[in-house]
């Protein structure tokens, strides 16, 4: 009877500890996945979507900053944004303001894995560059 309830009870536990470990990687956020999450549109359509909405901060361009702010973020199974960070800042302001823009992004296709949508992390590098006045070209 001692070896039954024993038993009973060990696979109690393993049943609970296979629920918490699926419970983990349910949540798992990957980084290289077999189909990799997608803007609308494309590629193309992110850019021009950066290009529309990125506003150069006053600081740096009073400052002449220029360069390129890499920013990490994770695209949820749902396709939502979250987690956005910093990782390069060049100063100015214009970190804060690749981060206001890709907050403000539309829903990604979500990445897959195994047929399934899963979190992803994705990198993105944001160029703020200066226009050149014509006077300065000359």
């Amino acid at each position: 009877m001692k070896k039954l309830i024993l038993l009973v009870a060990v696979a109690i536990f393993c049943g609970t500890s296979a629920m918490a470990q699926s419970v983990v990687e349910d949540d798992e956020i990957f980084v290289v996945v077999e189909n990799s999450p997608e803007f609308p549109g494309g590629n193309d359509s992110l850019y021009a979507y950066i290009g529309r909405n990125i506003k150069y901060p006053e600081a740096a361009k009073k400052e002449k900053i220029q360069g390129r702010v890499f920013v990490t973020f994770v695209i949820e199974k749902d396709g939502q944004v979250s987690s956005a960070k910093i990782l390069r800042d060049i100063g100015g302001g214009c970190g804060e303001e690749a981060i206001r823009v890709v907050k403000n992004m539309p829903k990604w296709k979500p990445g897959t894995q195994r047929g399934k949508p899963v979190r992803v992390q994705f990198n993105l590098p944001i160029m703020f560059q200066l226009e050149k006045s014509t006077s300065e070209s000359k």
